[in-house]
């Protein structure tokens, strides 16, 4: 039976702009690899990136140089999600709801719902995957940000400055959580047109881009509950920009991905774990600790908070795809559908059983931290 979906995408797109729907932030934020082929799961996407470049003297000679051989890195992306939402419907339930509010308004309901499902757990990712990669931080643990000014966002974007990200392609966000959206649109400064420039927030309650950032909200911003809890003593000296600090084994608490720590040495700076391999090294992102750490430092461990994320759009890949099939599945039809909220991209197939039909709403994705550097974190 063709076109058995034709008929019923109006009613998708419909019921997609009046099902409630959670703010998404970290979609928009990140680079979107979408394509219509089929991806199989653990499939790899890879993505090159250059070190730092050596400086040396120029000096005059007959003879050209041979320059001073470079390696370029590579990152790999793995599409580790393949998930749907599975509809079923029998003939029965088909007739009973056609005597009523009918099936094509409830149908539509349901797919507008799936696609929220299968959003929200995208966003998560992207949102997880964004904070437990980011440099380093500002702000306080456990206190919502823009309580009476919105500084914090300058301080943020110094991190990313002072990490040589771009600051003027227009691809920098700010993606916090609804706490801290309510605290920017209570600052009266924001909310006078004659101060913000713009009636948008004070009559839309649109927030507006600041200190050269997008700012967005998302409905998926959590908090992060620190791991370790036992201060740690540096092992070893560690130079500027080094990235692995070796540790004394005498904590009982490793600290995970997206923990703060501080160096005593260092005590205006927050850095973001990435993770602790054991007991002995702590690994941090580039570029590293900014002031060199002597042997014996203590690390003190900070407390949880909420991780609103700073970062540049290059930094942090959302890769989306089909699911795979085998050729000729038990499918009678399948489409492509747009989600007018987000953006992304599902299937729709639809099986036809014994007196029985499942709809089912289906995506596959991988999602990718490309450049700590790029990527600094505003505690809440």
């Amino acid at each position: 039976m063709a076109n058995v979906l034709t008929d019923l995408a109006a009613d998708i797109y419909k019921a997609a702009d009046t099902v409630g729907r959670e703010v998404v932030g970290f979609i928009p934020s990140a680079t979107i690899n979408a394509e219509t082929s089929r991806v199989a799961m653990n499939d790899t996407v890879r993505s090159h990136f250059t070190r730092t470049a050596t400086v040396g003297n120029t000096t005059a000679s007959m003879t050209i140089p041979e320059g001073t051989d470079q390696t370029v890195d590579n990152k790999t992306l793995t599409i580790d999600n393949s998930r749907s939402v599975q509809i079923p419907w029998t003939g029965e339930d088909i007739k009973s709801v056609n005597n009523g509010a009918g099936f094509s308004t409830i149908y539509g309901d349901q797919i507008a719902q799936a696609m929220r499902a299968l959003t929200n757990e995208i966003e998560q990712d992207l949102w997880q995957e964004a904070y437990r990669n980011a440099s380093r931080a500002v702000g306080t643990a456990g206190t919502t940000p823009f309580a009476s000014n919105f500084n914090a966002i300058a301080e943020a974007t110094q991190i990313l400055r002072d990490n040589g990200t771009p600051q003027n392609d227009g691809r920098l966000s700010l993606i916090i959580n609804t706490a801290a959206g309510t605290k920017l649109r209570n600052l009266a400064q924001l909310q006078k047109a004659n101060e913000s420039g713009s009636t948008a927030l004070l009559r839309q309650g649109m927030l507006l881009d600041l200190q050269g950032c997008m700012i967005r909200e998302s409905g998926q911003v959590g908090v992060h509950t620190a791991v370790g809890s036992d201060d740690h003593i540096v092992n070893g000296a560690v130079a500027i920009n080094g990235s692995t600090l070796t540790v004394d084994g005498t904590q009982t608490t490793d600290c995970a991905a997206g923990d703060i720590i501080q160096l005593s040495g260092d005590t205006t700076r927050n850095y973001v774990v990435h993770n602790q391999t054991s007991t002995a090294s702590i690994v941090l992102g580039t570029p590293g600790i900014q002031v060199a750490a002597a042997n014996d430092e203590t690390i003190a461990v900070g407390a949880s908070y909420t991780p609103n994320v700073l970062v540049h759009q290059g930094a942090l890949e959302l890769a989306a795809r089909a699911p795979a099939t085998p050729d000729g599945d038990a499918a009678v039809d399948s489409m492509l559908v747009q989600d007018p909220h987000s953006g992304l991209v599902f299937e729709l197939r639809v099986y036809k059983g014994y007196r029985k039909a499942m709809f089912e709403v289906a995506c596959a994705w991988g999602v990718k931290a490309w450049k700590p550097d790029n990527i600094a974190l505003l505690m809440g």
